[in-house]
């Protein structure tokens, strides 16, 4: 396993993006989601990436408990805008993984500088946090390049997570010649960066070790955050990062891996997911709601609006 320095910290250069281990997009056991965790952790893999919205930390709890905790990078995020709600997501994360301090705290999904000044009586308390140690270091999530550039503004923002991979699937702003150049400035200002959705939702799933390598190869990149919901999934990725060949057993259970948003017939055409997405990918006809898988990148945001549980991941 590769390693690098976050701030001082050893830690993976593949990180596990717990998204695939949430409901939202896995409905298997507590037991067997811990179990893949520590498959991840034994091959090397000490950096884990959660959200509020994941509502995951349980899991990770169940992962963490017999653990030196020294040995491991945890990352979360939430929507969190004043003061109060930075409260509560910091001490719902501490409380439910049951942990002393988050390594890295953002805020979730950033469109732009505007949108994080609205934040800013959250920013204020997550410093008071990181005086205190409870964070150690603070950043932003996000899908477009706007908000990358603007990163270069502030700083408060030391860890930037943007959307990254070969054919720019997902970048709601822009080109991945733009998002390339403003990952490269962000760097540049000693943003430390973590890409994610390297395989753009799974639409780059037929050629994944082509889209993984063409991340894993950019310089200004730090690491490489991927939601894995097998073991097949971590060798793989593991083998792509130490460019390692694969065997034809792992190749073709990858190959077959590949996964959609379905919309249960009862959809009631609310519109709430439809509202949420930012990809555009859905839209109400007929008073149903319909996906464009064109445009979809699994990012489960519109489940979390299902308040009937009718979309999935599958």
């Amino acid at each position: 396993m590769q390693y690098i320095n976050l701030f001082e910290k050893k830690v993976s250069k593949l990180c596990y993006g717990t998204l695939s281990l949430s409901d939202l997009q896995n409905s298997d056991s507590i037991e067997n989601k811990v179990n893949l965790l520590n498959y991840a952790y034994k091959k090397g893999i000490n950096f884990l990436d959660t959200a509020e919205l994941y509502d995951n930390y349980n899991i990770l709890k169940e992962f963490i408990k017999d653990k030196d905790r020294e040995t491991l990078t945890i990352a979360t995020k939430s929507y969190a805008y004043d003061k109060k709600t930075a409260e509560f997501s910091v001490n719902k994360a501490l409380k439910e993984m049951n942990v002393d301090y988050l390594d890295v705290f953002m805020l979730h999904e950033q469109d732009n500088g505007n949108n994080f000044l609205g934040h800013f009586q959250a920013v204020e308390r997550f410093m008071k946090y990181k005086e205190q140690g409870i964070i150690k270091h603070f950043g932003i999530s996000t899908h477009r390049v706007e908000a990358v550039n603007d990163s270069i503004k502030f700083k408060e923002i030391e860890f930037v997570f943007p959307l990254l991979n070969m054919k720019g699937i997902g970048i709601a702003d822009g080109s991945i010649n733009d998002m390339l150049e403003a990952v490269k400035k962000a760097k540049e200002n000693n943003k430390f960066i973590l890409a994610m959705k390297v395989y753009g939702g799974g639409h780059l799933i037929n050629d994944a070790e082509k889209a993984f390598k063409f991340v894993r190869d950019l310089e200004f990149v730090d690491s490489i955050a991927v939601g894995m919901s097998t073991e097949e999934e971590v060798e793989a990725n593991i083998s792509y990062l130490e460019n390692n060949e694969l065997n034809h057993y792992i190749k073709n259970k990858i190959r077959n891996q590949k996964r959609t948003l379905v919309i249960e017939e009862w959809c009631v055409g609310c519109g709430k997911c439809a509202k949420r997405c930012k990809q555009n990918a859905l839209t109400i006809i007929n008073d149903k709601c319909q996906v464009d898988m064109k445009k979809c990148v699994l990012c489960s945001y519109c489940a979390g609006e299902c308040t009937d549980f009718y979309i999935k991941i599958v």
